[in-house]
């Protein structure tokens, strides 16, 4: 399929409706909605991840298939569909770019994988279940340059779909493992040599005040309850960023966004 892609960009390949595709209907079983990924630049960083499963089908407009033979000769060649067709496929409102797809897997890495050696910055999300939120997180750690991204296995979303396009090609750019036990993460993750803070709007100490050269895990947890107890008790620290009386609750994401920016602008 790479080398028919090839082929076909090198002689100016215009693809027509209908081509590479079954009237537009999903072959075997029917995909759910979430399991897809939208977007441009979300669906050439799952085509560019080699950590990835061959894709299970690979869809775009007649447009987005010419510019994804040039700028991807190795992709499989889509199947064309209309607009229309493509969007009914997807969840309602999902801005696609006219092109999407049904990746292969992406399986987690292990905590000791990411953790190895100490150095950097992990973050940890304690039971963050809103797909867009992850996904920013995903976002901004990836461009402040963390390690990777722990999150809980039963208590965070797949990612893929809404998650995948927020997060603009970070799922395929940055690790991520997932544990039963986050407080038991975070003990191998002291064994490892790292140092957890936990951000808690009731901590004494803010965030600059808290943090050291050593290699930090952030931990977050859910907009609703914050880190759970045991999570918290679990950080070597707790800490706070310094917002004004009043406005106290961020959004995760951009609590994430900032704590990552405070981090890594002290370690260079």
């Amino acid at each position: 399929m790479a080398g028919q892609g090839r082929r076909n960009a090198a002689k100016g390949w215009a693809p027509s409706v209908g081509q590479g595709r079954h009237d537009g209907r999903p072959h075997g079983r029917r995909e759910g909605p979430n399991e897809w990924i939208w977007g441009w630049r979300p669906v050439l960083a799952a085509l560019a991840n080699p950590a990835r499963a061959a894709p299970r089908r690979l869809l775009a407009t007649a447009e987005r298939a010419r510019q994804l033979a040039g700028q991807a000769p190795d992709a499989p060649v889509p199947e064309i569909l209309e607009t229309p067709e493509l969007s009914r496929l997807l969840p309602a409102g999902a801005v696609h770019q006219g092109i999407a797809i049904l990746p292969g897997a992406l399986e987690p890495t292990q905590l000791a994988a990411i953790a190895t050696p100490a150095a950097g910055v992990l973050v940890m999300l304690d039971q963050v279940t809103d797909p867009q939120n992850v996904g920013a997180v995903l976002r901004s750690a990836a461009a402040f340059g963390a390690r990777g991204l722990i999150v809980q296995d039963r208590h965070s979303p797949p990612f893929a779909g809404a998650l995948a396009k927020a997060a603009a090609g970070a799922i395929d750019a940055l690790p991520h493992a997932r544990e039963v036990n986050l407080a038991r993460a975070l003990d191998r993750l002291a064994d490892l040599g790292w140092r957890a803070v936990g951000l808690a709007e009731a901590a004494g100490a803010t965030l600059a005040e808290t943090l050291d050269e050593r290699p930090t895990v952030l931990v977050l947890g859910s907009e609703g309850e914050g880190l759970r107890r045991l999570v918290g008790e679990h950080c070597d620290a707790l800490a706070r960023l310094p917002t004004v009386a009043g406005f106290e609750s961020l959004n995760v994401a951009a609590a994430a966004a900032i704590a990552l920016y405070e981090t890594t602008r002290r370690r260079r």
